[in-house]
This record gives C-alpha cells, sequence and structure tokens, in this order.
C-alpha cells in the first residue's frame, strides 16, 4: 500500500450531497444508477454509481451521500459523471457490491469532509 500525505487527501474536495433523481443505466458496463445529486452551493451534479446490489432507487431518493467533487468528468457509455460518489467494497471480486458512505444525521448539503 502507497502512503499518502496529508496534503493528497487535502487535493480532494469531498462533499455532502442529497439525492435528488435516480435512473436506470442500462448502456453501463457493470450494473449502475445515474444519480443526480444536489450539493447546495456547488449545485446539483451527475454521478454514475455500482450500487444497485443493495440499492432500489426509492431507497436512494432523499439519501445523503458523500462525493467527490473535483475529479475531472467521466464519459461513461452516454452519460457524463461529475462526482465519484464513495462507498465501501464489500468483496473486491465483485465491483458492485458496494455499500454507500453517509452522514449519520441531517448536515448542510455542501459540507466539506476532513
Amino acid at each position: 500500500m502507497t502512503q499518502a500525505t496529508y496534503d493528497d487527501f487535502a487535493k480532494l474536495d469531498i462533499r455532502v450531497g442529497r439525492i435528488v433523481q435516480v435512473d436506470p443505466f442500462p448502456k453501463a458496463r457493470r450494473p449502475a444508477w445515474k444519480l443526480r445529486i444536489d450539493f447546495g452551493p456547488l449545485g446539483v451534479r451527475s454521478s454514475s454509481a455500482q450500487i444497485v446490489k443493495h440499492y432500489d432507487p426509492p431507497d436512494l431518493l432523499g439519501k445523503l451521500v458523500l462525493g467527490v467533487v473535483n475529479l475531472p468528468p467521466r464519459q461513461i457509455a452516454d452519460f457524463h459523471s461529475d462526482v465519484l460518489t464513495l462507498g465501501v467494497i464489500l468483496n473486491e471480486q465483485d465491483l458492485v457490491d458496494i455499500v454507500l458512505i453517509h452522514p449519520d444525521r441531517d448536515v448542510p448539503l455542501g459540507s466539506p469532509v476532513r
């Protein structure tokens, strides 16, 4: 494992957002949802999230999540993903066996993580 410095970590802008829209993503290589996430003052951003194994759309709407908002955007099939939604990989051989990381109480949208 490569060690990172605090300066390396500080380069990531991790913020709290609320999922406001969930759509199917049949064109993704691995099963995924298209998410629209409200980051408050940073606006609503898009994310492709491989979390279909543990979450259905009604469970995701309104859920707080953590996302890295300053990575370069990625084109995934016909979808533009602006945010890396953070989760825990439960099984490294099954990259869709992911559980979201989220605050345990309501916090202001766009709050930074440190």
